[in-house]
């Protein structure tokens, strides 16, 4: 085995984020998967199933930008802000983050969509608006032109603002019949969605590919930050629901039914 530089690997910079997200991304898969051995409950296993895969599809993503893959230059021109030009009018820019959430991002809201008990058909709207919302969010970070990233970035957070109204009026309205735990954790989980979800665009707005106002290094540090949160956080909240993990069962719609008969 032959000795290689920290620096060859990428531990320098941004590097120790991506791989500090790496670390905290598999730990979260592994507890989850601890977690959920030799769970038999169909149901439980759902939610187990998707939960272990939001960190491990997360995981995959941040070694890929810690080994140099996923990430690419735009030339946008030395005026565009102080980063392009440091950088003789170029940004670069980590476009495999928005891979990972085109995967990750529909995984979790279909976790809290099946705590909601929220029907198919809103399930699958939500997905798919949040779907655009990724897209056009990486049509922002592609886009040569100053005018063209604003205009995907404002059409990418106006799609957002719809999905967390979304989220809010229909799943929560959903989540009305639930039992007292699991709806504590439906609430809990709707929230931290609110608010990571929301400082998304504002990092991109004031990092490199926006204003320029925070460097790449933090920008990394930040970005890791919110999607640790978002990911392994959710997991572990919603994982240690007594609807999830305990005797009780999330209520399904059929069960409901026969209950008011």
């Amino acid at each position: 085995m032959f000795p290689m530089q920290m620096a060859e690997l990428g531990v320098e910079g941004e590097g120790i984020w991506l791989a500090l997200g790496t670390v905290l991304m598999l730990i979260g898969m592994v507890v989850f998967i601890a977690k959920g051995w030799g769970v038999d409950d169909p149901q439980k296993k759902e939610f187990y199933i998707i939960t272990i895969l939001i960190p491990g599809i997360a995981a995959a993503s941040y070694l890929s930008m810690f080994f140099g893959f996923g990430l690419t230059e735009v030339p946008v021109g030395e005026a565009y802000n102080s980063v392009a030009a440091e950088n003789g009018g170029t940004l670069q820019v980590y476009w495999a983050r928005y891979a990972d959430w085109l995967f990750t991002t529909p995984l979790l809201l279909l976790d809290i969509g099946l705590l909601a008990g929220a029907s198919n058909r809103d399930i699958g709207a939500l997905v798919g608006l949040d779907a655009f919302m990724i897209v056009t969010g990486l049509g922002a970070t592609l886009m040569r032109s100053g005018v063209a990233r604003y205009a995907f970035w404002t059409i990418s957070t106006i799609s957002m603002v719809l999905l967390l109204y979304f989220l809010f009026a229909v799943f929560s309205e959903a989540a009305s019949d639930l039992n007292e735990d699991a709806k504590g954790t439906f609430n809990v989980l709707r929230n931290l969605i609110l608010v990571t979800w929301t400082l998304y665009p504002i990092l991109w707005i004031i990092g490199t590919e926006g204003a320029g106002v925070v460097g790449l290094y933090t920008e990394t540090l930040l970005f890791m930050a919110l999607d640790v949160t978002a990911k392994v956080g959710f997991g572990f909240i919603l994982l240690s629901s007594r609807s999830i993990v305990g005797d009780d069962s999330v209520p399904t719609p059929s069960e409901e039914e026969a209950a008011a008969d």
